[in-house]
């Protein structure tokens, strides 16, 4: 295991259900001891396995889920195949009850296959579940899902909305990267992974500092924290987490928003056709470049363009949903010129 010097800064829960009120837009990760031991899945968590399985059975829609299968010896690592052309687990679509039967039926084994669900919406696969196992966040729908499975890794990775996790049963342990960390944690391709989101390639359980000798400066930066039933952790967006499932059976709840408006397009987009249009130029264009995305995006201040009057700013004055469909429309015809 590594070995990490720094912890997460814990916080208690102000009430059942409720965050303390410096938790959410915090820049830093915070564990917040008890914030879901009230809910009724925890308090069977706390019984037994076979006490969560029949509580999670009781509101099972019948929908399938994705589930992902892989293979003894693995350690319940998710991730690629020797040579990157694929991955070390099946894909298949599965009923959830299915799954629940299959990770019983690991859970005395010494090296079991890894049996996992990830990002699987609560509401549609668990109708009625959050009426019971609910958290009160000041956020309009965010995304609710649900992961579960046995022992399991999921590589480090970052994630656009922010994020609550909710421990509800089991153990997890989050290791944590502020996003300056990307070159240190060696990422790996972008139009092929795992689960859609660029993953460190480095083996946490087994580092090669030979091979990703910028690893060791990561770490000096990582932080870490371990959940166990009841527990939840804020995941600032854009934070690297390494997460990693230590029991038989592991369920976590999260919750997902962007507190940005619906008709921002996704920032990846943006890196897809910087891609396309940017990196092969010559290093003293790009250098041009970087300047100008500082100007009008990354130090942008309105004062910047006073000298434009503000019936003349176009795109560069406040968008809204309609200045976002123009612009929309207006990038589309030069990308499909």
């Amino acid at each position: 295991m590594l070995s990490i010097e720094h912890s997460v800064k814990e916080v208690r829960a102000s009430g059942p259900g409720e965050l303390p009120s410096d938790v959410s837009g915090s820049p830093e990760p915070m564990l917040i001891r008890g914030l879901v031991a009230h809910w009724p899945v925890v308090q069977a968590a706390l019984e037994s396995p076979a006490g969560v399985e029949a509580y999670l059975r009781r509101f099972y829609s019948g929908a399938t889920v994705n589930a992902v299968y892989g293979k003894p010896g693995e350690q319940g690592r998710i991730y690629y195949n020797e040579d990157l052309s694929g991955f070390n687990f099946e894909a298949v679509k599965s009923r959830l009850d299915t799954v629940l039967d299959d990770i019983r039926s690991q859970s005395h084994s010494e090296d079991p296959a890894g049996v996992y669900v990830g990002t699987t919406p609560v509401d549609t696969v668990l109708p009625g579940f959050r009426s019971e196992n609910d958290i009160r966040l000041d956020v309009t729908n965010p995304l609710v899902s649900i992961w579960l499975g046995n022992r399991s890794r999921i590589a480090a990775h970052f994630d656009q909305p922010d994020n609550i996790a909710c421990c509800a049963a089991g153990r997890r342990r989050f290791i944590l990267f502020p996003p300056g960390e990307i070159a240190n944690l060696y990422p790996g391709p972008i139009d092929k992974t795992p689960a859609g989101q660029i993953i460190s390639m480095v083996d946490f359980e087994e580092p090669d500092f030979e091979a990703f000798p910028r690893f060791r400066a990561a770490l000096e930066n990582a932080q870490v924290a371990e959940l166990a039933p009841g527990d939840a952790i804020w995941v600032p967006s854009m934070w690297w987490h390494h997460v990693e499932g230590l029991e038989a059976l592991n369920v976590l709840i999260n919750y997902w928003w962007n507190a940005t408006p619906a008709w921002m397009d996704a920032p990846a987009n943006v890196l897809d056709y910087a891609l396309l249009s940017l990196r092969a130029l010559p290093k003293r264009q790009r250098e041009a470049w970087k300047a100008v995305f500082d100007f009008y995006v990354f130090d942008f201040d309105e004062e910047s363009i006073g000298h434009i009057p503000e019936s003349r700013r176009g795109v560069l004055g406040p968008m809204d949903a309609m200045g976002a469909r123009r612009l929309r429309a207006q990038l589309l015809r030069k990308i499909n010129r």
